[in-house]
């Protein structure tokens, strides 16, 4: 926990917070976010193979999915990746969120990742796998492997320095891919969420594209009807990144008494990256875990 500039908390239970890389989790799908964000930046100053809009159509940078296994999927946009309002394999379809790329794309026949389970943006289902998509449209614009590009663009301007990343084989169409998954200490995701609260500046860098930061404070998207799986509010999703204060209450996730420009990503097990710029604070917790 960081406030003010300085650590003020920092707990290990048998695990260090400095060292211990296990994975993260969904708190992933904000690192990848924050990459593509770079990216789009990157790619409108010409410093990228190609330029990207999070307004674009997604498969216009995922080469490896064609043919595509459903026609309506030419028309989801980057930001509906981020969203989880593409349609591309709901959690709650009981979709494995691991397997193959040809598995990912929708080319073994499996219904679950062939199909999109609604038409892009008239519906909001958390989707392992449309992130996992934002990690090949990076590739595809930077010309780098997802992997290399987000050390390259975030972790080494940030100091980070510990982590690995989880890859996904294909068949000789897709190759060997990184995916969005990946493990990082505690330490070194405050890192990431100590530069958003700061607008994305690291000392006297601009890192991460402040108007992506500006833009993870409201909903990135129009639908109001409940998230597929969980039933959540749909609008705290923007951009990878979540808006506890919407949580609907009462139960477990509320949103009372969170300060509404709170921003988080919370995992599976407990694990989390928030930051609140209105209270100058940041908390990260790896646990490593899965599950409640």
């Amino acid at each position: 926990m960081i406030r003010h500039g300085y650590i003020v908390l920092a707990v290990e239970r048998g695990n260090s917070a400095k060292t211990d890389t296990r994975r993260v989790a969904p708190v992933s799908k904000a690192v990848c976010a924050t990459v593509l964000a770079i990216a789009s930046e990157q790619s409108q100053h010409g410093l990228t193979a190609r330029k990207m809009t999070f307004d674009d159509r997604a498969f216009d940078f995922i080469p490896w999915a064609q043919p595509l296994s459903d026609p309506r999927t030419a028309a989801i946009t980057v930001r509906q990746l981020l969203n989880h309002t593409s349609g591309i394999s709901p959690e709650a379809t009981g979709v494995p969120t691991d397997g193959t790329w040809e598995f990912i794309l929708g080319h073994t026949g499996d219904p679950g990742t062939a199909r999109l389970a609604f038409d892009p943006g008239t519906a909001c289902g958390y989707s392992t796998h449309a992130l996992n998509h934002a990690a090949l449209v990076c590739e595809n614009v930077t010309g780098l492997p997802y992997d290399q590009f987000a050390i390259q663009a975030l972790f080494k301007p940030l100091g980070i320095e510990r982590w690995w990343f989880l890859f996904y084989d294909g068949d000789e169409k897709q190759g060997r891919h990184p995916s969005q998954a990946m493990g990082m200490s505690a330490r070194d995701l405050a890192r990431i969420a100590y530069c958003m609260l700061h607008e994305g500046r690291w000392k006297d860098r601009q890192v991460i594209p402040k108007w992506f930061v500006e833009a993870t404070a409201r909903p990135s998207h129009d639908v109001k009807t409940p998230e597929m799986r969980w039933k959540f509010n749909p609008q705290i999703f923007s951009l990878g990144w979540e808006l506890p204060a919407l949580h609907w209450g009462p139960g477990d996730r509320t949103g009372e008494g969170i300060p509404a420009d709170a921003r988080e990503k919370p995992g599976s097990g407990g694990q989390l990256i928030a930051f609140v710029p209105s209270l100058d604070l940041v908390v990260t917790r790896q646990t490593g875990g899965s599950g409640e």
